[in-house]
């Protein structure tokens, strides 16, 4: 989610909230560019990843896409987690973007919405999103959306394996 003053542009009519179909990756591909850009860093996905991710033999990712049906105004992108020590899934709301101009007109809203019912459909016992420190605005849109704050403990270690 990003914090921005922006113009607000007119609601669409129509908003349908939808899993990601192939002919959507270049639009996909953009638009997480876009999110990167403004988190000051720089994306390297492509759509030939995200039909890796999406649609390859192990499938990794569940992408939905808010789709007026001329643009695609945003995403969410999902990510399966698991707590071990209680035998619990979950779903981790990777990303969460909705287009310069289109905030505040409950698009964002609709993607949680469908996020949610997808992270239960998979047996899922609960949803996890994380925002940066400082962005109030996604503070606030989580808090709203019944998201509980939690505490982040500990370091995280990588390893390339390349």
């Amino acid at each position: 989610m990003t914090e921005d003053s922006e113009i607000s542009l007119p609601r669409p009519s129509v908003v349908t909230i939808r899993s990601t179909k192939r002919h959507d990756l270049p639009e996909l591909n953009e638009m997480i560019a876009l999110l990167a850009a403004h988190h000051h860093d720089a994306s390297a996905m492509t759509p030939d990843i995200l039909e890796r991710d999406l649609f390859g033999d192990m499938p990794w990712i569940n992408v939905i896409v808010a789709d007026t049906g001329s643009e695609l105004m945003g995403y969410a992108i999902l990510v399966p987690l698991y707590r071990a020590e209680e035998g619990s899934r979950g779903m981790d709301l990777h990303h969460l973007f909705v287009r310069d101009g289109h905030r505040g007109h409950g698009i964002g809203q609709h993607l949680v919405t469908r996020a949610r019912e997808i992270a239960r459909n998979a047996g899922c016992g609960y949803l996890s999103v994380s925002a940066a420190t400082g962005n109030s605005a996604a503070h606030r849109f989580y808090e709203q959306m019944d998201f509980k704050p939690r505490p982040v403990t500990g370091m995280r270690y990588t390893q390339a394996l390349a």
